[in-house]
């Protein structure tokens, strides 16, 4: 069975950083999973914010974050992470990792197309 475990969520004021974590366990390597950041703001669905490939670590970002939010993998730890930089308001929600076993590809961007979940982590930004 595989389990993901977010953590590093909190209060943060606007313009401030957070460094999400996601560790891994299961049976499988976890060099082959596509990892994901998700999130979901109060009455909102869930939003893809970046996702990472496996070894060759190529990277893609929801227009939102880009350049302000980066995504990494340290495949030694089983663990991934989300750096979050300029945060803003709305990017208050929960935030969510995820694990992909399809091939990479830059266009991996729908929820339905990753295999496990965690349990969220809730991120607000607030002055």
């Amino acid at each position: 069975q595989v389990q993901l475990a977010e953590s590093g969520g909190g209060l943060v004021q606007p313009g401030g950083s957070l460094r999400l974590s996601c560790v891994v366990s299961g049976p499988n390597s976890f060099s082959i999973y596509i990892m994901g950041w998700f999130r979901q703001a109060p009455g909102k669905g869930r939003e893809y914010v970046a996702h990472i490939s496996g070894s060759r670590y190529l990277t893609n970002y929801a227009d939102s974050v880009k350049g302000r939010f980066t995504v990494s993998r340290d495949n030694a730890r089983n663990t991934a992470y989300l750096e979050m930089n300029s945060l803003k308001p709305e990017d208050t929600a929960v935030y969510y990792c995820a694990a992909s076993s399809r091939r990479y590809s830059s266009s991996r961007t729908y929820y339905g197309e990753y295999d496990y979940w965690g349990r969220g982590t809730q991120v607000t930004v607030s002055s």
